[in-house]
């Protein structure tokens, strides 16, 4: 099911069952998993892998060059996992030599229209990007995350897990798992219940989460402070708060608050 008027490189690699639009081009070095379907006008450049069950919307860009004065044309990459959805004109860059190589996608993420995720960036598992949201490069997005419309991430900042950013969103820090943030620049406005009960969370699992939200953000004590009573306390016991911990110890760029 190819177009006859779709571009392919010779050395390009398609599954069984891969669909082609009209006027798309796929270029060498490019391998794409089975069921895959590529819009009208889509643009995809290699090095780049694409797993089985992707749906690639017309005028979509994925793996051309990183938007990145120090490129010097060499060979990196663009990995996206299973089951995505990438609508129109969503672009995608491959990585940079300066740190993995590589641009990563998980599996089973919506990336709505005109939504960039730039070089060297982690996007994990079910991850929904709304319209216009924009990842800069070396951003680290964990699993079940939400950006709403026109958000915009710094460079190197980590978006932690079942986090949900409001419309605009501007997020110069680390957003910690499982909590809301909205405005320019971003805070934090609670725990996303929501979202967590949602996702099956357990009643004691979301009561541990809220009372070390209250000791890192509400009780007075420094952030150091606050981590080391948590884990005093044995509020790390509860993996999910272990992790909300482990995510804050382990920050470069510091905390939105």
């Amino acid at each position: 099911m190819i177009h006859p008027t779709a571009v392919i490189a010779d050395d390009c690699i398609l599954g069984t069952g891969v669909t082609v639009g009209p006027y798309a081009c796929i270029g060498a070095g490019v391998q794409i998993g089975d069921n895959c379907r590529i819009g009208a006008h889509a643009v995809i450049e290699g090095p780049t892998s694409i797993g089985p069950d992707n749906v690639i919307g017309p005028h979509a860009i994925l793996g051309t060059p990183p938007q990145d004065l120090g490129y010097q044309g060499e060979s990196t990459r663009l990995e996206i996992g299973r089951g995505n959805q990438i609508r129109e004109l969503v672009t995608i860059h491959r990585g940079t030599p300066k740190d993995r190589g590589a641009t990563t996608i998980g599996d089973d993420n919506m990336f709505m229209a005109y939504a960039h995720v730039g070089h060297d960036c982690i996007v994990g598992n079910h991850v929904v990007m709304a319209n216009g949201a924009t990842l800069a490069g070396h951003v680290t997005v964990e699993d079940r995350v939400n950006i709403a419309g026109l958000c915009a991430i710094h460079q190197f900042a980590r978006i932690g897990e079942y986090a949900m950013l409001g419309g605009g969103t501007m997020a110069p820090m680390d957003i910690v798992p499982y909590a809301m943030s909205s405005g320019n620049h971003a805070k934090l406005y609670g725990l996303n219940r929501r979202a967590l009960k949602r996702a099956g969370f357990d009643a004691d699992t979301i009561q541990a989460l809220r009372a070390a939200y209250r000791v890192l953000f509400s009780s007075g004590l420094r952030l150091e402070q606050a981590l080391d009573q948590l884990e005093q306390d044995g509020a790390c016991d509860n993996e999910r708060v272990a992790h909300l911990v482990g995510f804050i110890r382990a920050s470069k760029r510091g905390i939105t608050r």
